[in-house]
């Protein structure tokens, strides 16, 4: 049965939890020692064959045959190529862990022997090449072996386990796709839902937590900037869309800057302009693309109203009529929720981890620009608690190299972007099994 709000909040009462017992500790570093080549194994080989998503066939099948083997009873295909593997031990709170299953339209160029060189069809028939290029491979491999040291500590710990294999994070659809299928509704409804994603700045080994919001809202715009084409030798015959588009590119940077207030964090990029077919002919339209980030509801909402504004005045301003007004879309397929953690959830996670590996490999980290759609899981009705905290992947001789020159590291989304194996894998099963292990703890049996 799952806890409610009152045993909840006595539950997420303590800022941190205690460090854990090292015969414990030691009993899941030496499992997961043990398990490493088989680990590694599985992770080259989703390194290898990446699928993109809505595409995920083979990978939810393996990360599905991987929870069965270990006991878990397993539902594919939910929500697209959702996997969802549950485990019942007990009385006791209900646990989600969740991964993510799919890959990106990146050409790799990390030379490693394992790398991909998969190429497959888009959902537009295009085809792409494809590449882990945010390290979901080291997602799930650690849940799934997490998964695995849970199942065989069944001992340790007393609820039930629900692991979530969710499609399409890359294109934000994944979450809603499950949570429409009725994921709350099919499958026990959980008390917390935990997530870990891997670093692109953090050495491998590291872990980092950040309290509140942790990942931005995501929204992309579609503008079409419509004029009346003509003659590049008679400008005065035309309404010119490609000076309409600069100036809304240029007033779309006052919404941050003079419209949103200073400690609110928002951005506002137009990362694509295209319009005209020859230096002598004024186009009829010029199309641009935006991503919008923040945090709030309230500066998101702001956000997008003062886009439409904007393209509506200034187009006004130029004289075009009504019906040649700019045109705003809202791609609501590539829209992403902000991530908040719950704070009594991060602090005791935090506090799990620091007491598992030390205070000096446990870090509080900044909030980023990047989106999530994790957060979908605590934004229906049952407001489920959210904590999702990171994974160092990088080789610490590389951090130390670009701190002392400066020089960037390969980020996340990078075709050279290129996870450090172990001690990432080991770090991450450790860590997804030491905060399961707390918040399913026994409770503690009293003596007379």
């Amino acid at each position: 049965m799952s806890l409610r709000p009152a045993l909840l909040l006595a539950l997420l009462l303590p800022a941190l939890a205690p460090a854990a017992a090292p015969a414990v500790r030691d009993l899941v570093t030496a499992r997961v020692a043990a398990d490493y080549p088989a680990l590694l194994a599985f992770y080259t080989d989703l390194h290898q064959h990446p699928e993109l998503s809505f595409q995920e066939v083979q990978t939810s099948a393996k990360v599905a045959a991987a929870l069965r083997a270990d006991g878990f009873t397993v539902t594919e295909r939910f929500g697209g190529y959702g996997v969802v593997g549950v485990l019942a031990n007990g009385p006791g709170p209900t646990l989600l862990l969740r991964t993510d299953l799919d890959a990106l339209p990146v050409a790799e160029e990390t030379g490693l022997p394992y790398a991909s060189t998969v190429r497959a069809p888009d959902l537009s028939g295009r085809e792409v090449p494809v590449m882990q290029a945010c390290g979901h491979d080291v997602h799930m491999t650690v849940f799934t072996g997490a998964a695995r040291v849970l199942a065989g500590l069944r001992d340790r710990w007393s609820g039930t386990l629900v692991l979530v294999g969710q499609p399409a994070e890359e294109r934000g659809a994944g979450a809603r796709a499950m949570l429409t299928a009725g994921l709350y509704r099919q499958f026990p409804r959980p008390d917390f839902a935990v997530a870990l994603h891997d670093s692109a700045t953090l050495p491998a080994g590291s872990l980092g937590t950040v309290e509140g919001f942790a990942m931005a809202n995501v929204d992309t715009v579609e503008i079409t900037v419509r004029g009346i084409g003509g003659h590049g030798a008679y400008p005065h015959a035309t309404k010119d869309p490609v000076v309409l588009a600069a100036q809304i590119v240029v007033a779309l940077q006052t919404i941050v800057s003079r419209e949103t207030r200073p400690i609110d964090p928002a951005v506002v990029t137009v990362g694509s302009i295209h319009g005209g077919t020859k230096a002598n002919i004024i186009p009829n339209e010029v199309k641009l693309q935006l991503t919008l980030r923040s945090y709030s509801d309230a500066v998101r909402a702001h956000t997008l109203a003062a886009v439409r504004r904007i393209c509506r005045g200034t187009a006004l301003a130029a004289g075009l009529p009504d019906e040649l007004a700019p045109i705003v879309t809202v791609v609501a397929d590539d829209s992403v929720a902000a991530t908040y953690n719950d704070p009594a959830l991060t602090r005791r996670v935090h506090g799990t981890l620091a007491g598992w590996f030390g205070a000096d490999r446990v870090r509080r980290i900044d909030a980023e620009m990047g989106g999530e759609d994790f957060s979908e899981f605590g934004r229906t009705t049952d407001h489920v608690p959210l904590c999702l905290f990171r994974l160092g992947a990088v080789d610490p001789a590389k951090v130390a190299e670009s701190q002392r020159t400066g020089s960037p590291l390969p980020s996340l989304h990078s075709s050279k972007f290129a996870p450090l194996p172990e001690p990432t894998l080991t770090t991450g099963v450790a860590a997804l099994t030491a905060v399961a292990l707390d918040l399913l703890a026994r409770p503690a049996v009293s003596t007379p």
